[in-house]
């Protein structure tokens, strides 16, 4: 059986989609967005790796395999759709938006 695959946008690359496995997705998605505050000052990619790893499942990430790389897939998706924004100063720092 096929797996099924999402489209993902990338905010830093405008126009570019690209197709992944979409329970990963979709698991990480729901993990991020619970990690991601939803007000100033926000947090940084890293803080919100280290607070969603708890939430994810281990059938798709065991151990935490592969999370760094999904966090930051998730990440660039949800700013392309606006659903996250980033704050005005360095570091980057991540909320809802």
């Amino acid at each position: 059986m096929a797996k099924r695959k999402i489209e993902v946008e990338n905010f830093t690359s405008p126009g570019s989609v690209q197709s992944v496995d979409a329970d990963k997705y979709e698991a990480m998605r729901a993990a991020y967005l619970k990690a991601v505050p939803p007000s100033e000052p926000g947090a940084t990619p890293a803080e919100i790796l280290s607070a969603l790893k708890g939430d994810l499942p281990q059938d798709l990430f065991p151990g935490g395999a592969t999370a760094g790389w999904w966090a930051k897939c998730v990440q660039l998706d949800l700013e392309a759709k606006g659903v996250i924004r980033r704050g005005d100063r360095s570091p980057v720092r991540l909320r809802k938006a």
